[in-house]
């Protein structure tokens, strides 16, 4: 588009509008910049296109033009109000745009958008480090004159000639006879020359608005001064910015470097503003806001919220339940000392082939407010938390992975079993501190990774042995399992009037016209779990006598030798309760929140054997090594003390299993399994074939 105005035209008119705007809002803002060290001005874009409307059209297709007349019109009105700082800014000086309306999607940054001001909706996934950008050089000569050069882009190039000699030995022609330079002989000088700081950005189009099917695009972004270090990895921002072409080269081996006719596209950041810190980013009308309020008003608001989660899946009505709890969260608790207690909620799903985990996995990331979706066999421990990557122009940058980009949201893990175990390590900081912290190439940083982590691991022999624990039936670390708040062991038996309606429901979603309606769809269902995340109940009198009576009794009736529920299950009770009361938009957790959250924890805790009706409870049966288990041990143990050689102290293989037999009367096969439980655990060692020995232990 043809400029309608000329550079001083637009300055004069920009300087009208900072100085008049109404209540002096500019005049202040650049007053206080001199107080403050600023050396940005922002700009509202609506006040610049109500007051003035003819210079605002230029900036879409002409921003360098604007924003250099811009800064030239801040300095003027800033030379009036601190005339010392505005010498001192005036390099480093930049007028920012706010709230610029052109959004263009990321993917949507083609050829015809170049040389433009757009404003990009994305996500952080790549930070640089923070380096000096040399913005004016300052190159002395070998007779130690300075001569200053204004960088243009990011190549810095001496000069051919020094002014001050060639005038010394009277005019140009004469410096070329005197002195012949060459630019290798210009020496940088840095402490005279002007340096801003310069960061690298990677942006990525957001997961709920990638075409299915499609690659995820993405663009850098070059951020300078007080625009570095305003944003990390996992964050979502809008970004306004000017896009530029750069060229990229093709290295030689003889030779400099050769341009090549295909450029890379940049963003040249003007104004980041962070968004999506809260999962309110779903756009919720009034209208969605009064459905929803009804709804939750409805009596059966519960039940019918827990029917419209998955309708496609037939069952699991328990798990459906929690995993909208888990959906909902509980708020995160910050205490005087600086601790913080997390409210997240994470959730194992262990069970046979078939049983729909992997779609319940799916359905419950695309109905999370921010969610994402991986598998074991797919993950690595930098997938999953952050990565150092160097780049090509050798900057060091941090690549943000799947719970770090999933913060404030959920991640849910398939085939959780099938991850290779330094790589799940990595899980034990994210599920307890919420955090992921990192240490590498120089780079040593803590990100938020506050997240939901559902998980779903299949057993070990392909189908769930009710005979063995769980720790003997699925491969996963201890420590990692204590740290899911709900375990949910799905068994897939026959039993005809469940496998009837299960075949009806499966075969009625192929039939027309006989698909039955859930009472909430799908869009207005994340709206109301994102409307329902506002809201931070507070546990009642009521709720916490029921927690405390069902934690308490527990405790008490264990045995003596058992291994008894501990503090951890008393927090997942109450994030459970709070969740509750959050999903039926209570300000208030009630006695019926927590009965509820009660009765999730008992189907759990009986879903691993644990028997919590007859008081039996044994947290060991978790650990893989229950009451029963433990006395085993120790009349094993007890058989091989009186079985080892005095001299030698070998113990007899054959022997030992016999007597083992006899002694607990069992057959000699589980007496062999105990051995080998014994062996693992450290307790003794095969000397040779035939012979084991104690450990010193």
């Amino acid at each position: 588009m043809e400029v309608a105005y000329t550079r001083e035209k637009l300055v004069d008119v920009l300087e009208y509008f900072l100085k008049s705007h109404e209540g002096g809002k500019y005049r202040g803002r650049i007053s206080q910049m001199s107080v403050s060290g600023s050396s940005s001005l922002v700009i509202d874009y609506e006040d610049l296109l109500r007051a003035a409307p003819d210079a605002a059209s230029i900036l879409p297709d002409n921003p360098d033009f604007f924003l250099d007349a811009a800064k030239e019109a801040a300095l003027r009105v800033l030379s009036v109000e601190a005339p010392e700082y505005a010498e001192r800014a005036r390099d480093y000086l930049r007028v920012r745009i706010r709230g610029y309306p052109e959004r263009l999607p990321l993917r949507s940054i083609t050829a015809e958008a170049l040389g433009r001001l757009v404003t990009v909706n994305a996500m952080v996934v790549r930070t640089s480090q923070v380096k000096p950008m040399v913005i004016e050089a300052v190159y002395r000569c070998p007779a130690g004159h300075a001569i200053p050069v204004r960088v243009a882009g990011r190549r810095l190039q001496p000069p051919e000639t020094c002014p001050v000699c060639e005038a010394e030995l009277g005019g140009s022609g004469g410096g070329r006879r005197g002195r012949i330079y060459r630019r290798s002989d210009f020496k940088l000088d840095q402490r005279a020359s002007k340096f801003i700081d310069y960061q690298v950005l990677r942006l990525q189009e957001l997961p709920e608005e990638l075409p299915p099917g499609q690659l995820p695009h993405y663009v850098d972004v070059e951020v300078t001064g007080d625009l570095v270090d305003r944003v990390r990895p996992g964050d979502r921002v809008a970004v306004t910015g000017v896009v530029r072409a750069e060229p990229e080269s093709e290295e030689r081996r003889a030779g400099p470097a050769v341009p090549l006719a295909i450029f890379d596209t940049r963003l040249e950041a003007n104004y980041i503003e962070v968004i999506g810190k809260e999962p309110e980013e779903l756009e919720i009308t009034p209208e969605d806001e009064a459905a929803i309020l009804r709804l939750s008003r409805d009596p059966e608001a519960y039940s019918k919220l827990v029917r419209s989660f998955a309708t496609s899946i037939s069952g699991h009505e328990e798990v459906k339940e929690a995993i909208l709890l888990m959906l909902a969260g509980a708020p995160q608790i910050a205490l005087p000392d600086g601790a913080t207690i997390r409210g997240n909620i994470n959730i194992l799903l262990v069970g046979d082939p078939g049983t729909a985990k992997s779609e319940l996995l799916k359905y419950a990331a695309r109905a999370a407010p921010r969610g994402l979706y991986t598998t074991g066999r797919g993950s690595t421990a930098a997938g999953l938390t952050a990565a150092i990557v160097r780049e090509k122009n050798g900057l060091m940058v941090l690549e943000a992975g799947a719970v770090v980009l999933a913060d404030k949201g959920l991640a849910a893990i398939d085939e959780f079993d099938k991850m290779r175990p330094e790589d799940r390590a990595v899980l034990h900081e994210v599920m307890e501190q919420q955090t992921v912290s990192i240490a590498k190439g120089g780079i040593v940083a803590t990100l938020n990774a506050r997240t939901s982590i559902l998980a779903a691991a299949n057993p070990n022999l392909g189908r769930y042995d009710e005979e063995k624990y769980l720790y003997d039936n699925v491969n996963l670390p201890i420590p990692l399992l204590t740290r899911f708040d709900l375990i949910f062991v799905i068994r897939d038996v026959p039993q005809r009037e469940r496998d009837v309606e299960l075949a009806r429901h499966m075969l009625r979603a192929r039939s027309e016209g006989q698909r039955e309606a859930p009472p909430m769809g799908f869009d207005m269902l994340r709206k109301y779990l994102a409307y329902s995340r506002r809201l931070e109940p507070k546990l009642t009198d009521e709720a916490m006598e029921v927690l405390v009576e069902f934690y308490a009794d527990l405790r008490s009736r264990a045995p003596p030798e058992a291994i008894a529920i501990t503090p951890r299950q008393l927090e997942s009770l109450a994030r459970l309760t709070v969740a509750r009361a959050r999903l039926l938009l209570r300000d208030r957790a009630t006695r019926e929140d927590a009965e509820a959250a009660v009765r999730l924890m008992k189907i759990s805790l009986r879903g691993m054997g644990i028997d919590v009706e007859s008081g039996e409870v044994d947290m060991g049966e978790l650990y893989g090594y229950p009451m029963r288990e433990r006395n085993r041990m120790k009349v094993a143990i007890e058989i091989m003390r009186r079985l080892e050689d005095p001299k030698t102290g070998l113990i007899p293989a054959k022997q030992l299993i016999q007597e083992l037999a006899e002694k607990l009367e069992v057959d000699e096969e589980e007496a062999r399994r105990l051995v080998e439980k014994l062996w693992r655990a450290g307790y003794m060692y095969e000397h040779e074939r035939g012979y084991y020995k104690r450990t010193s232990a």
